[in-house]
């Protein structure tokens, strides 16, 4: 469902970027009063693995100490899962969009955005602003 200016109600960008999620708790009862799914389920329909039961303090401290590590999930029979390494690749034209937008078509202020990963209410607000 679109709001009034064309984007995503609700969502901060059009689909899932990271790769995967890790957390600790894992709640199966969800209580978002605007979810239609699960946690699990919208991973699931977006083919992003996810894991919890993890000691994220203790990986946050890790990461610290040691800077930045890579890894990947794999389950119990799953087999060889295709790795490549995030520095192997362009994140900024994946998050990036591929040809200009307009929004706020008619308002009296213009302003560019140079989109490298901008969340949806950034423009909201923009437009909200009369840009």
């Amino acid at each position: 469902k679109l709001d009034e200016i064309g984007l995503p109600r609700g969502f901060e960008s059009d689909k899932i970027h990271a790769s995967a999620l890790v957390v600790q708790d894992y709640s199966y009862n969800y209580s978002h009063w605007n979810a239609s799914q699960s946690l699990g389920g919208w991973l699931k329909d977006q083919g992003v693995p996810g894991i919890h039961g993890i000691d994220t303090r203790m990986l946050t401290k890790q990461i610290r100490s040691k800077g930045t590590v890579t890894g990947r999930i794999i389950m119990d029979g799953q087999g060889e899962v295709k790795y490549q390494h995030p520095g192997d690749r362009n994140v900024v034209a994946e998050v990036s969009c591929k040809e200009p937008k307009v929004f706020g078509k008619g308002n009296s202020i213009k302003v560019v955005a140079v989109d490298c990963g901008i969340k949806f209410n950034i423009i909201r607000q923009l437009v909200k602003k009369g840009a």
